[in-house]
């Protein structure tokens, strides 16, 4: 599984991806705070004491400081490693991930960037992903 992306978590906890970001970020929290048939929290490993839900408590973190690239990042990982421990989850998960990715604006995926320049006489050329800040081209 392509790990979720960092920037797509930060979104849709501090609610930057409008209302259906917000729909999908509650569909995620429903979904990590899902619970077995039997009443205990999916993605427990086997033989550990019974608690929060694998991967709760970063998301709970992530929405307490949602610009935080290492809290989401926590979160992705948290995410994956249920997902490899826990089938069902990984299917849910993956579910989420498509409605996710059809989300305009957003993006879920590996991030990574491939630009091409050609032809002519460039001056200036600017290729970046994630700007966060600003570009000055002063002389």
């Amino acid at each position: 599984m392509v790990p979720i992306a960092p920037e797509l978590l930060m979104a849709l906890a501090g609610g930057t991806a409008g209302a259906a970001g917000e729909q999908i970020w509650m569909s995620l929290r429903n979904l990590v705070g899902r619970r077995s048939s039997a009443g205990e929290p999916d993605g427990q490993p086997q033989g550990e004491p019974h608690g929060e839900p694998q991967g709760e408590r970063e998301l709970t973190a992530l929405v307490q400081v949602a610009d935080s690239t290492e809290r989401a990042r926590e979160l992705a990982e948290a995410l994956a490693l249920r997902a490899r421990q826990d089938p069902a989850f990984a299917e849910a998960l993956a579910a989420w991930r498509r409605e996710a990715d059809a989300l305009e604006g957003t993006r879920s995926g590996a991030g990574d960037v491939h630009n091409t320049v050609s032809g002519g006489t460039q001056d200036t050329v600017i290729m970046a992903r994630d700007v966060h800040g600003s570009i000055n081209l002063g002389g």
